[in-house]
Parts: C-alpha cells; structure tokens; sequence
C-alpha cells in the first residue's frame, strides 16, 4: 500500500521522487554563484564542529543546514579536524550507502566504537569482510522464522510487566521494556540463566547504551566498566559451548558465534563472536528508549491508545497488532536513536553541488531525513497513521532510523524487525486500559546523547493516582 505521509516512491526500488532537481537549490550559474557553499568542501579548521555535536545533541543539524539555502540535501562542515559533508533525503541516504566510496573503518569515534559496538565488531568492517560476518547476522536475526522464535517470548514477557503495573508496581515504561525485552530477547538467543540473571545482564547492556554518548561523565565510565564485564562474560559462554560444557540449540545467536568462521575458515576468538553475541541481543534492549518515548506519545495522543487497546482485545495477543506496529513505527521515525551517522569518503563524491574530497567525512543526518519536509507530508507532526497498512518500510528511502540500503549487503540493521515486534509488544502493554500514563517528568533533553523522556514514562494501576508528594515528584 502506498505510504500516504511519504513524499517519494514506495515502489519498492528503495528510490524517491525527491531525486528530482528541486526548485529550492540553487540551479542557476548566477546562483550558484551566490552560494559559497557550492563546490569543493573547505573549513578552515579552527571552524570544526565536533564540540556543536556534544553540546547541541540532537539538533546539531539545525545550525548546519542554515549554511545551505533551504531544502538542500548537503551542507558543508568539519568532523573531527577533517572536512566533511551532511547529507540527507534519499539523494544523502544513496551516497552514504554506497559501499563502492564509503567505508566505515575508523570513522565512528573510538569513545563509541569500543564502548557501544565492541572492538573490529561487523560495524567497522567494509568489503567483502563485512558482507561475511553479515551474513551470520542475517540468518541469525533478519529471517522471518526468527522473528516468529521472538514472538511468544515478548508475549509472556509483556504479559508478567503489565500484571506487576497492575499490582502496583512503580517501573517506568523503559526500565519495564529493559526487563521485558531483555528477557525475551536472550532466552530467543538461546543463553543460559534465570529471569532475574538476564535481567541484571540486560541492565548492564541498557547502562552501556545510556552512557557511550557522554564521555565526559561518570555515566560513561560506568559504560566502559559495564562493557568489560559484558565482553568476559559473553567470551565465557562461548568458549563453554566451544568446550561442550554448554548447549546452544542450532538457530540461535549463541550457537551462530560460537561456530561463527571468517573468510579463511577460522573460527573468530572467543572474545570477537561473544562481542557479536551481544551486537544480536543487545539493539533490542536499546528499543527499551523508543518505549520510552511511546508512553510519551501514547499520553499525548489517548485516541491511539484506546484504538491499540481494542486492537488487543479482539486479537487476544499483545503482539503484532496493525495498529501498535504503525505507532512503533512512527516513532521510529519522529525519535531515531542517534542524530547522524559518520564514515569516510574513499572517492570523491558529489551531493546536491558540493563535494567532499577522497578522505573527508560524509555525515548522514539520520534526524534530518526522518523528518525531511521534502521526503514527509506533514513531516513535523507524529501522525502514525502514514505507516497504517504499510509493510514494505524499507522500500522507503528517506526511512532510515535503523539504518539504510539494503540488509545483506549493506549497513543496515538485521535486527530491525526484532526491534519493531519489540517495540510495538511494548505498546499494545502500555496501552491496557487497567494502567494508565503519567504526565509528569516526560520532558525531552535534546542535547543529551542518546535520550529519552526524563521519568522513562512513569506507569501505574489505572484509579491508583500518584500517591507522591507534588513536591518531590521524579
């Protein structure tokens, strides 16, 4: 079905109509003439604006794109002492995925490559050696029958959260979804432990994500503690399975690992496939900040909420539903977990008039193409109702919350449909009539990296009220 909040082609060829010359660039030599921008990519280098990304956060791209005329789908800047170009739209998307002139290796910051993804994980690969190790990911996460294994894991996992809610629990909807979801994503993993195990693992996984983007706080060197512990113990599970100590049932992530071969036929170490391990799992417990931000939007739009539950009433399953997968992905769209993504241009390439030199930074905005007017009708409002009926989402080129291109062969996530089954189960939970949302505390601090409504979205009995003083409230 066509996406009706989209501007492009949904055709399924992954192109858009915005690939077409707009009337708001320059096209004219008397204009081009008029911007400076145009041309090859040059900043002088006191004019870097890494420290903008830090102290700006998520509307680091405002500033860039005023150096642009309006609608432009590149603007020049500096990374990281080198020039570098920000691209979005589907003309942006195109030129960072194309693997024949951009590479990945060493262009992520080293604070978040080793803390976030691990050490030479899939993420800094390029190549022929990146499209192998993929391929573990593909057949471990991305098929369908995988995504199935997930589902009645999210179902009884939801299912035990929202009971304890109604019992008078006090979790947030995100510490709720880092339970939840990491429970049920590293039972299907097939690892060893009991509930209350993989939830204290899954803790540590959400602090890692909670902390790599501020590495000038405590919170970052918790992150970096939280990873070491995560890395030893994933190495332990694999080399027990290795030894024979360990079952790991064929299909699932740990047993994918653990017998995981590189192009030469041998087996990665211990270390590497259990960073791996945790590269399968982990993304899904970061889905636990788009619930965070779904108690956000499921207060301010009560009509949804009352429509998704009465999709799970008639369906009999939390998991799935039409509708709650619509609203997961609209939130997708409107709250993507990082801002922009970094990698190196190996030749030069052109976008929109200005070009980057061989070795500088190509920079996709990730926030600015989710909600390109160009690419979206209506772009800045949260209307789920664009992706009702819409199953093809990654035909659409300027839809890139988790990556773009294509799966096998390129860099986005495997795990993406994991990631929209978890996200829509936790929205079908939240929106049980018998809880109910509070408002307080779901302010949003753009400049933090990643974030999330300040409270997590707090959750309770529905008629229980908030028995806190006014004064003291999260």
């Amino acid at each position: 079905m066509p996406l009706a909040g989209y501007r492009g082609r949904c055709d399924g060829q992954g192109m858009s109509t915005t690939d077409q010359p707009s009337t708001d660039v320059p096209s004219t030599r008397a204009q081009r003439s008029a911007d400076p921008t145009l041309g090859v990519v040059s900043r002088p280098a006191w004019r870097d604006d890494s420290v903008s990304l830090l102290t700006r956060g998520y509307r680091f791209g405002d500033r860039i794109w005023q150096r642009v005329p309006r609608g432009a789908r590149s603007a020049p800047m500096r990374l990281l002492f080198s020039d570098a170009l920000l691209v979005r739209g589907a003309e942006g998307v195109a030129a960072f995925y194309d693997n024949d002139r951009v590479a990945r290796h060493g262009a992520m910051p080293p604070f978040i490559q080793e803390t976030l993804f691990g050490h030479d994980s899939v993420h800094s690969l390029d190549g022929d050696e990146h499209r192998h190790r993929k391929a573990s990911f593909v057949s471990a996460l991305y098929e369908d029958e995988q995504v199935g294994r997930l589902r009645p894991h999210l179902e009884r996992e939801w299912r035990h959260e929202v009971d304890a809610w109604i019992a008078g629990g006090e979790r947030s909807a995100y510490d709720a979804a880092v339970g939840a979801l990491g429970r049920a994503i590293m039972r299907w993993a097939g690892l060893p432990g009991t509930g209350d195990a993989k939830t204290r693992w899954a803790e540590r996984q959400a602090q890692i994500v909670d902390g790599f983007g501020v590495p000038y706080s405590p919170e970052y060197l918790l992150a970096a503690l939280n990873r070491r512990w995560s890395d030893r113990h994933a190495e332990r599970l694999i080399q027990a399975v290795r030894s024979g100590r360990l079952d790991a049932h064929p299909g699932t992530a740990l047993n994918a690992w653990a017998w995981h071969r590189d192009r030469e036929g041998r087996l990665l170490t211990a270390r590497l496939a259990g960073i791996e391990l945790q590269n399968s799992f982990r993304p899904m417990i970061a889905v636990a900040r788009f619930t965070a931000f779904a108690a956000k939007r499921l207060e301010e739009h009560p009509e949804w909420r009352k429509r998704i539950a009465a999709e799970v009433a008639e369906r009999a399953s939390l998991v799935d539903g039409p509708l709650a997968t619509a609203f997961a992905q609209e939130i997708r769209r409107a709250s993507p977990f990082v801002p922009m993504l970094p990698a190196f241009a190996t030749e030069d390439i052109e976008v929109d008039g200005r070009t980057v030199r061989a070795g500088g930074r190509i920079v996709l905005d990730i926030l600015g193409t989710d909600t390109d007017d160009r690419s979206w009708e209506d772009a800045g409002s949260f209307d789920p109702e664009r992706f009702v009926g819409v199953d093809d989402y990654e035909a659409i080129a300027a839809f890139v919350p988790h990556g773009g291109a294509d799966v096998a062969t390129s860099h986005r996530c495997p795990g993406e449909k994991l990631a929209i089954a978890g996200l829509a189960a936790s929205i079908s939970a939240m929106s049980d009539p018998r809880v109910t949302i509070l408002p307080a505390g779901l302010e949003v601090d753009e400049r933090r990296m990643p974030t999330k409504p300040r409270s997590g979205g707090r959750v309770r009995a529905a008629g229980s009220g908030d028995a806190r003083c006014p004064f003291h409230r999260a």
